[in-house]
């Protein structure tokens, strides 16, 4: 595996970093582990202050909301010190820039947090809008627009020239410019957006939405359609779909009452609207293949901005499994031999993969062993902890895909002795890659019987393809580790495969 392996600071060498974001509408406190291609949180707290609300009536933030915004800087600062935080970085946004007021607060704000305090232009927003966008996904191209309180950014992916442009479409924004009349909301949006000639680049590419205002409306959008796995990032909807859903939204249609109430703010729910006419003029302006959520925004993208070109060049979903096979599995050793194992028997066979379909094999097998404490349900503790785990570089099918077959790497052939825990997830990926996913785990449990989870064993093993039979080479002094269950394992892939046979040779 020419990705493997990668060294990256264990917990007891990271040094937490912390990003604050003064935004328009919500002020909040993000600490991570360290500066990682894959950031883990270690702490998340978010209030809304509404420094934007009203800022169109005199040019000020309100008195109170700075009152409010300034203890939430001191907690902050608490906060930090006692998480060992040695790093601050402050980023405040459309509100404090256009401010009339602005000077006053950023001094009492420095001495609230402790900290300098970066005023982002709007082309600073854009750029990392972008690079949360690069350390979320592997290789995304398409538009990004980062939708908060004061302003919209708007930033082409895959343009060398990184075509960017700032408008005044904040959800607070809009609601102040239009005095709350959606009418006029849609009119200043489609007038803002006429002269962006380059927005037409978007047809036929992802739009990737993100800011609180999109994450609010995704993950209504998965409450109420039931979706079995209600994770934002990667979160892919058909523009029909979520054409029909905004016109809901706008229309304020009694069947989302309910939802809203259970799962949204009454500050959020108050400017959702307005993420949605937004969202929905992208999309005729763009023509989209399709909608892509993300749950990074500029803090993971001025994080992203910290990394090495090396770091940063990292798939981020080998990234990750690699970091939580060193945390959570018995061997990190035996984990990476998995991977070549895997690739022995997959091109003797003549398996044809892509590149996403190896990064996930090998990131199943990275993940594999994540619950090994658990006696009688791995299976089930491992699908759930991937499913929901805080990877990034895939979207909900790979997500599905690979939490399915490490399942299947502990269950076999017995899926539950109860409710299925698959049952929800199966109609969400289709049939060959359900054959794909048992293919991995039969390979990944007939490894676990011979080398016992451990490594130095499979990595002996020479594997090759004689008359349509797959073949082991097993070293005369692994022998011993040989036996029945092992056979049973080998009888299982070659079914799985749909090889003619298998034969083990000592050698």
């Amino acid at each position: 595996m020419a990705d493997i392996p990668f060294y990256q600071p264990s917990p007891a060498e990271a040094k937490p970093i912390a990003i604050v974001d003064i935004g328009s509408n919500t002020v909040r406190l993000v600490v991570y582990e360290s500066a990682m291609r894959t950031p883990f949180q270690l702490f998340n707290e978010g209030m809304h202050c509404g420094l934007g609300r009203a800022l169109a009536d005199n040019g000020d933030m309100p008195a109170h909301s700075i009152d409010q915004t300034l203890r939430v800087l001191k907690r902050f600062r608490a906060v930090c010190q006692r998480l060992g935080v040695d790093t601050i970085h402050v980023l405040a946004t459309a509100a404090v820039r256009d401010a009339r007021n602005a000077a006053e607060f950023i001094k009492l704000a420095r001495d609230a947090i402790g900290a300098d305090i970066q005023i982002l232009t709007g082309e600073r927003e854009a750029e990392l809008a972008l690079l949360a966008i690069r350390m979320g996904f592997a290789k995304p191209d398409g538009i990004c627009g980062d939708m908060g309180g004061g302003s919209l950014e708007l930033v082409n992916i895959g343009d060398a020239s990184n075509k960017a442009v700032t408008l005044p479409l904040g959800g607070l924004k809009l609601l102040s410019r239009s005095n709350g009349c959606l009418d006029k909301a849609r009119s200043l949006i489609k007038d803002d957006l006429s002269n962006i000639s380059w927005l037409k680049k978007g047809r036929g590419r992802s739009f990737y939405p993100i800011g609180g205002i999109w994450r609010a409306l995704a993950a209504l959008h998965m409450d109420y359609n039931a979706t079995p796995l209600p994770i934002i990032h990667g979160y892919r909807v058909e523009c029909d779909d979520i054409n029909a859903f905004c016109d809901l939204i706008i229309k304020k249609d009694s069947s989302l009452k309910e939802f809203i109430e259970n799962t949204l703010t009454s500050e959020r729910a108050e400017t959702l609207p307005y993420g949605a006419l937004t969202l929905l003029e992208l999309i005729e302006k763009l023509s989209p293949k399709d909608i892509c959520f993300s749950a990074y925004g500029i803090r993971e993208g001025l994080l992203y901005s910290l990394l090495t070109p090396e770091q940063q060049s990292r798939d981020p979903l080998l990234a990750f499994s690699e970091d939580f096979a060193r945390l959570r599995s018995r061997s990190y050793e035996y984990a990476i031999e998995l991977c070549t194992w895997t690739d022995q028997i997959f091109e003797a066979v003549g398996i044809k993969e892509t590149k996403t379909d190896r990064n996930l094999r090998h990131a199943a097998c990275l993940l594999s062993d994540i619950e090994w404490p658990q006696r009688d349900n791995r299976g089930e503790m491992s699908l759930y902890a991937i499913a929901h785990a805080p990877v990034t570089g895939l979207d909900h099918s790979e997500r599905i895909f690979l939490a399915m077959t490490v399942y299947h790497c502990h269950a076999g052939k017995g899926e539950s002795r109860g409710n299925d825990p698959l049952a929800d997830l199966r109609n969400l990926i289709d049939k060959q890659n359900l054959i794909r996913a048992r293919q991995i785990a039969a390979a990944v449990r007939a490894a676990n019987v011979l080398a016992v989870g451990m490594p130095g064993v499979i990595c002996d093993v020479e594997i090759s393809r004689i008359n349509k039979a797959l073949v082991l080479r097993i070293p005369h002094r692994h022998a011993d580790l040989l036996g029945e269950k092992f056979e049973r394992r080998l009888k299982t892939l070659k079914g799985k495969l749909k090889l003619k046979d298998t034969a083990v040779k000592i050698v």
